[in-house]
């Protein structure tokens, strides 16, 4: 189902970064609620029942100290490292803000934001604290059911668990493990097992009530090459368990213990629970650790996480043989604002800290921070800290090169930038990789940055991306963010309907269709969203809009104080659509007048312009010349 949600997204929406994984957000050019259901996803009825039961006041409270602070509660932000408290949570509105770092959301997103879970299993989360049953669509086909192959690979870690402790040959990884110098605690922390020497030890432990296409399917065992039967994938190798951020043991990777042996690290395959692009090392370990860790360090093996654990840096993770992919900056950044890259100080090393930069550039949105630590010559962080200690490790962590920094670096080298050769270079390969981080505060320091080392006006640096053919700004309300300054009516009117989303249905709502005006799209859609279910809090609408362009404007404008009119907001926002209803009769005028001097009226439209000509004459907008 995710799959054919991913292929429903790319059909029928313009922007990629707009639809949920299981639900459609909307789009600037239809309604919210005229979404595409796909077999198997949650009913939007029954998200938008969850958040009505919800009160995000208790979710929050369950994990965050806050108190209240007359209509709102006010704490600490969980999301980055603050004294002052600015993060508001309305029970009023169903939302919380944070006025430093800008992260918003519902109780369903501060479920994901804080506990680093998917949009699934958010939904189960909250969904078990009320005791509600998950629907599915009525044309749903019914999950897979995967609890055979946890309880399976459950299983299969304990088996390894126990054969470290009592195996006859388990002295040897004993005594491996001993000396990278990990003691009993951590090694039980982590579940480290051993997989003792044999073909089929896992696989006649297991046999009892499993048949051999489940083991296989779970990744546990392969099928002989010859005759029937399977054998055992890890053999006499120590053995670390790769558990999801569940807890779920998912995957098994295999260290081998004679220096001879190859080769040295053997994971399991892909299965259907367990996907290499998506799973970290230890990151289950280290959100048991710290909840919100100030930041996470990326390392390259397994041992280099269980020893820097040993020595008290409990927040390290490890790919598991791959490079990093979007899905892994994605979970690291749910868990943690600073993610710093470890890799070795070779050429090996800097070519994959290039690819982690390159993929992490898309998740850096605001508050979000990378940087990269290159460990000396021969050494890696498990030898490193064995050597040198904890604290040296620490104080090179705290002083890794900033992401810009690193950028910039490597983009300049084996160019002389003091010449407009340098500069041109520069400017041509930077340029486009800086248009992969969202705009924000983060992206402007960088084009500023990269126009001080070139010489090159801002404006100009801009017209450098996509080889110099800038796609023009699409015309819908996804893209065009309110501008500074004094309030349009369009930003009046949005603000006033997240404050209270009633007014959509008490308020006479003229047709808008045609006018011509920055954000009108997105009024109109919210206005439609809201007479369709005039039940909806500010949380649920700004749910609906989680993934959408303008999210994080509309939750900017939902966080200001309520505002307070004498006339009453209903009237003001009454007033607010006359006023654009009347833009759009003047808006149409004016074009059909344009087109009259030209003779090319149809019938219908010279109707039209004799009608508009009549409503515009009745309000003294226009004289009879």
């Amino acid at each position: 189902w995710y799959i054919q949600a991913l292929i429903v997204d790319f059909l029928s929406t313009p922007s990629p970064r707009i639809g949920a994984r299981t639900r459609r957000a909307t789009t600037p050019t239809r309604a919210p609620d005229a979404r595409v259901r796909v077999p198997g996803l949650i009913p939007q009825t029954f998200i938008d029942d969850l958040l009505a039961r919800t009160d995000i006041v208790d979710v929050v409270e369950e994990r965050v100290p806050i108190k209240s602070g007359g209509r709102d509660y006010m704490g600490c932000c969980p999301f980055h490292e603050e004294k002052t408290p600015s993060f508001s949570v309305s029970r009023e509105k169903q939302f919380y803000y944070c006025f430093g770092c800008h992260a918003s959301g519902n109780a369903l997103g501060f479920v994901m934001n804080y506990d680093g879970l998917g949009f699934v299993e958010a939904i189960e989360e909250l969904a078990g604290r009320l005791g509600m049953d998950i629907p599915r669509e009525a044309d749903a086909q019914p999950r897979v059911d995967h609890s055979k192959l946890y309880d399976l690979l459950n299983a299969a870690s304990k088996f390894y668990q126990s054969q470290l402790r009592r195996h006859p040959d388990a002295a040897r990884a004993v005594a491996y493990l001993k000396e990278r110098g990990l003691d009993g605690k951590t090694a039980a922390r982590y579940d480290l097992g051993f997989a003792p020497p044999g073909w089929d030890n896992l696989a006649t432990h297991l046999s009892n009530g499993r048949n051999d296409a489940d083991m296989e399917l779970a990744g546990l065992v392969s099928p002989r090459p010859k005759g029937s039967g399977v054998y055992d994938r890890l053999r006499d190798r120590i053995v670390f368990p790769i558990h999801d951020k569940r807890g779920q043991v998912i995957g098994f990777g295999g260290r081998t213990i004679a220096p001879d042996d190859t080769p040295k690290y053997l994971n399991s395959p892909e299965t259907p629970v367990f996907h290499k692009g998506r799973e970290l090392y230890g990151l289950h370990q280290a959100r048991q650790s710290q909840r919100r860790p100030e930041y996470l360090l990326v390392v390259e093996g397994y041992l280099d996480v269980v020893a820097l654990a040993q020595f008290g840096i409990d927040t390290a993770v490890a790919t598991l043989g791959t490079a990093i992919t979007a899905d892994h900056a994605n979970a690291l950044f749910r868990v943690t604002q600073h993610v710093v890259f470890c890799f070795d100080g070779d050429g090996a090393g800097g070519r994959a800290a290039w690819r982690a930069l390159e993929t992490v550039l898309p998740e850096l949105r605001e508050g979000r921070s990378a940087s990269f630590l290159f460990m000396p010559d021969g050494e890696d962080p498990d030898s490193f800290v064995r050597s040198e200690g904890a604290d040296a490790l620490r104080e090179r962590i705290s002083t890794s090169t900033p992401l810009s920094e690193f950028l910039f670096s490597h983009l300049s080298e084996n160019l002389d930038i003091s010449t407009i050769e340098g500069r041109s270079r520069l400017a041509e390969s930077a340029s486009p990789l800086i248009e992969k981080i969202p705009a924000g505060a983060y992206r402007t320091l960088l084009d500023q940055k990269l126009s001080e080392l070139t010489q090159i006006r801002g404006n100009k640096l801009t017209m450098l991306n996509d080889n110099g053919r800038r796609t023009p700004p699409r015309r819908s309300s996804e893209s065009r963010a309110p501008q500074p300054g004094a309030p349009s009516l369009v930003r009046q009117g949005i603000r006033l309907l997240l404050h209270d989303p009633s007014l959509a249905s008490r308020a006479p709502v003229p047709e808008l269709t045609g006018l011509e005006r920055q954000g009108i799209d997105l009024l109109r859609e919210l206005l439609a969203l809201c007479r369709d279910s005039p039940d909806l809090s500010t949380g649920r609408i700004l749910e609906r809009y989680r993934e959408h362009a303008m999210g994080p404007h509309l939750a900017k404008l939902a966080a200001g104080p309520s505002p307070i009119l004498e006339a009453g907001l209903e009237d003001e926002f009454s007033g607010i659509l006359a006023k654009l209803a009347a833009e759009r009769i003047e808006q149409r005028y004016r074009y059909l007048a344009q087109q009259a001097e030209a003779h090319t009226l149809t019938d219908e439209e010279k109707r039209e312009f004799r009608h508009l000509l009549e409503q515009l004459n009745s309000k003294g907008n226009i004289s009879q010349d």
